[in-house]
């Protein structure tokens, strides 16, 4: 049986592979149409297939029992990622791929730093050290 460090790693593998095909199709998929309706189109399907593999998995039932604090937050979750998206796909239509991409994944940076600050979790010489070249390479990306 594998240890829940391999299943994260493995899901966070593929959660980049597929970041990553979803900033190609995207910046292909944003050409001739405006970024807001090519937003709300991907927004669709991400709802049909979440809404859809809840229903496959009979964990319809579980929505009535979520505490209400942690619904507040996958609320505020959902309007974040929303408006994340919204100016993602703007800045791909306007904007190369190959600059977007990097500045938007930089966000890496506020989430080590946000996560200190509300979560309390700690940091260590080699999370300082990677922040700070994920900085540096972000900037040399866009320079």
């Amino acid at each position: 049986m594998q240890t829940n460090i391999e299943v994260w790693w493995i899901y966070a593998l593929l959660s980049s592979i597929f970041a990553a095909l979803t900033t190609i199709f995207a910046k292909i998929g944003v050409e001739n149409v405006n970024s807001n309706l090519a937003t709300a189109i991907r927004t669709i399907v991400i709802l049909v297939i979440a809404w859809g593999i809840v229903f496959v998995q009979g964990n319809t039932v579980n929505i009535l029992t979520i505490p209400r604090k942690t619904m507040i937050f996958l609320l505020l979750s959902g309007v974040a990622t929303g408006l994340s998206w919204i100016f993602y796909f703007k800045a791909l239509q306007a904007g190369k791929a190959l600059l977007v991409a990097p500045i938007d994944k930089s966000s890496l940076v506020l989430v080590l730093l946000f996560s200190v600050i509300f979560l309390g979790e700690s940091l260590n010489w080699k999370i300082i050290l990677g922040t700070c070249l994920i900085i540096i390479g972000t900037l040399v990306l866009i320079i």
